[in-house]
């Protein structure tokens, strides 16, 4: 058994992102990462603007300016300055070769064709350099950048309609147990309805991972090994959930190690989700999580998605982790680190009742965990707590 942190770094350790690139469009790109860095074709911005509205000068000693013209933003003429010459501009305008400062408009009264100037103006005030924010042929965005809004836009601003992304993983989600049936069918005594599938293949394609199959396999070694087998072969990422414990049924911990796969962990100090597998079969790394749908969910966003992410070329992904106060009290149960969920709001978090690995209600109106080590028993109002931010989306 190992612990939270030292699950975490074997992951960091033995998961490297996807060889295989492809170009995606720049509108299409979102949430992938770059493979290669990519130059500027143009200047940016591509010449001398115009940081906001008022008047373009060419400074002397007066405050007293001559009103020869005007330039908006998209206009492509050129005007000549002489000392003492103005004209009006807007922001984002080009600034003409002859202008050296623009003064904001508050700071200027204009009468006809003569305008006043309050106080000084500094040389170069007010106007963005050709190439300030990146220049023609340099590194406009390194190779391992994850393409965020801000990213996609900034590479659109630069003409740049195509980039070289790394490959999301391929992923099967395999599900064991006789007990699951698929919903619509009529409910027998014994049976429940097979939810995990659904819920992992959902929180994969809210991350944009949408290159997953999904495939269900009886309680027999011969077609647990089968149907593990081809999915390694098939998949960058086979996720398993059920069958990793040690009851008489639970076969895919036999499975996995027979057929090869490298056992990096099995068990994690933690709860829920203690009999959580990681290993990997040459490139393809594989997850087995518990079969109780909140513990499998709760190991997906604290461990698979780092994985994923790493596939994918993040290599500086982290769980976005913040410090809040308890907004009432809860009493802790059991000897193990334990995620517990939560509802963030307002500058303060609620742990929630109906905590059990199984219970997937309490999950749906969760938008955080919490985490409590060991030592955390007695929480009160007020009290500092670490809050895991997960996707609910």
């Amino acid at each position: 058994m190992v612990s939270i942190p030292e699950a975490l770094q074997i992951i960091e350790d033995n998961v490297f992102p996807t060889t295989q690139s492809e170009m995606k469009r720049v509108s299409e790109a979102l949430g992938y990462v770059l493979s290669e860095a990519v130059a500027s074709p143009i200047n940016m911005p591509p010449f001398r603007q115009s940081a906001m509205d008022g008047y373009a000068l060419h400074l002397h000693d007066s405050n007293t300016y001559t009103l020869v013209g005007e330039v908006k933003a998209g206009d492509a003429h050129q005007l000549d300055l002489n000392s003492g010459d103005a004209i009006r501009i807007f922001t984002g305008a080009a600034v003409p070769d002859t202008a050296n400062a623009v003064v904001m408009q508050e700071k200027v009264s204009a009468r006809g064709e003569t305008i006043q100037i309050e106080g000084t103006v500094a040389l170069h005030a007010n106007i963005r350099p050709q190439g300030e924010q990146v220049k023609e042929g340099s590194t406009a965005l390194e190779k391992g950048t994850l393409l965020t809004p801000a990213g996609i836009g900034f590479l659109t601003s630069l003409g740049i309609t195509e980039v070289n992304v790394h490959k999301k993983p391929t992923i099967t989600i395999v599900t064991t147990g006789n007990e699951l049936i698929a919903p619509g069918q009529p409910l027998e005594h014994g049976q429940i309805y097979e939810s995990n599938a659904t819920m992992l293949a959902s929180s994969l394609q809210g991350l944009g991972y949408d290159k997953v199959t999904i495939r269900k396999v009886e309680d027999d070694y011969d077609k647990t090994f089968k149907l593990l087998q081809s999915s390694i072969l098939e998949s960058d990422l086979v996720l398993i959930t059920g069958g990793i414990s040690v009851g008489d049924y639970d076969f895919v911990g036999k499975a996995l190690i027979e057929m090869g796969v490298n056992q990096l962990f099995y068990k994690v100090k933690q709860k829920p989700g203690k009999p959580l597998f990681f290993g990997k079969k040459e490139e393809t790394v594989v997850f087995a999580l518990p079969g109780n749908p909140a513990a499998a969910l709760t190991c997906f966003n604290i461990y698979v998605r780092k994985a994923l992410e790493r596939m994918s070329g993040n290599l500086h992904f982290s769980i976005t982790k913040t410090k809040e106060p308890l907004a009432a009290p809860f009493q802790r149960k059991g000897d193990r680190p334990q995620f517990l969920k939560a509802m963030y709001a307002n500058g303060s978090v609620t742990i929630l009742d109906g905590q059990s690995s199984a219970m997937l209600q309490t999950f749906a109106l969760a938008n955080a965990l919490v985490f409590a080590p060991e030592e955390m028993v007695d929480m009160k109002p007020g009290d500092i707590v670490d809050v895991i931010h997960v996707p609910n989306s």
